[in-house]
């Protein structure tokens, strides 16, 4: 009787090994063998929903299956980022995720996802330059003049932003930290709401994305002080970036990405990453792109990983600085 039982538990463990196998070259020159799915954590507009409909639909040409772009908004990002955390790590969900997804740790005490061990980076997609800009009104027509004006009416000056904890909010704080200044933070619900206040002259600054400041720009609705990235943007070369204008230390740059399920078997992380690529390749995604003013990147997974983790200390340290509490 004792040796049935074993002989049944031997079974029984032979049994789980062989369901258990990795996923094979067979297995993953098939894939896929039905939708992918592709999440993004806001409601339809906005870049990164555009980010995720132009990969999609290349994606839907180029793998022979659909790819449905499936918005999941709420709490700030979180329920639908969430939802990607907890899908089968299969190749058939993947996430369109923004700088917001490493601002988030910063925030929010707790969360029901861990931002670096419950995802696998496949690929940094796109980055978008943020600009500094302020009302025409406003009398500084340079950085190093605003800061001034900044220093001369302590918490007079303001910046607007599309809610606390967003891009343009921390990058604020950090230009408010790095210039040793005392501006004040105006929040709004979106950044559109924001834009428009500035262009009103009810807010001094923002720091929106060169899609969203270029034709305000142009049209003498705002004025551009300082590119907030490393290098200056072709489409306005005279506008130096910020570090060049005297205050470094402040790095934001819009940047989206491409992510699945933690433990992502390696073959398919393979070939989704490879499939990715290839569709950034193409000139018509490249021209797409280039209407939003973005820059496409097709990093590797290790380059995305390292970047997401050193944003999420970069954004911790802001918020913490700057006296921003987790929620």
């Amino acid at each position: 009787m004792t040796l049935l039982i074993k002989a049944q538990h031997l079974f029984a463990f032979v049994g789980v090994v062989l369901c258990v196998h990795p996923v094979s070259a067979q297995n993953v020159n098939a894939f896929p063998t039905k939708p992918i799915r592709l999440l993004v954590p806001y409601a339809p507009g906005g870049t990164t929903d555009f980010a995720a409909r132009v990969v999609g639909t290349k994606l839907t040409e180029t793998l022979g299956q659909t790819v449905v772009v499936d918005n999941r908004p709420g709490a700030g990002s979180i329920v639908g980022t969430d939802a990607a955390a907890k899908s089968n790590a299969d190749g058939y969900t993947i996430v369109m995720v923004d700088t917001g997804f490493s601002i988030t740790p910063a925030l929010y005490a707790k969360l029901p996802f861990d931002a670096v061990r419950d995802f696998t980076p496949i690929t940094e997609v796109i980055r978008v330059s943020n600009w500094l800009v302020v009302n025409p009104s406003v009398p500084a027509k340079s950085v190093s003049e605003l800061v001034a004006l900044a220093r001369a009416k302590p918490g007079q000056l303001t910046f607007g932003s599309g809610g606390v904890g967003s891009p343009f909010h921390m990058a604020g704080e950090q230009f408010k930290l790095a210039a040793k200044i005392d501006i004040t933070h105006v929040p709004y619900k979106g950044g559109g709401p924001a834009i428009s206040d500035l262009i009103g002259g009810q807010i001094t600054m923002a720091f929106p994305t060169m899609a969203v400041a270029l034709p305000l720009v142009n049209g003498g609705k705002l004025r551009a002080l300082a590119v907030v990235a490393p290098k200056r943007a072709s489409v306005l070369p005279d506008v130096p970036t910020i570090a060049e204008a005297g205050v470094p230390g402040v790095t934001l740059s819009s940047w989206y990405g491409v992510l699945a399920p933690a433990k992502l078997p390696k073959p398919l992380l393979d070939k989704l990453h490879a499939e990715i690529m290839r569709v950034l390749e193409a000139p018509d995604v490249r021209k797409r792109f280039s209407t939003q003013s973005a820059e496409v990147i097709g990093s590797s997974p290790a380059e995305f990983r390292n970047l997401i983790e050193s944003e999420i200390t970069t954004w911790r340290n802001v918020a913490k600085a700057g006296g921003i509490k987790p929620e």
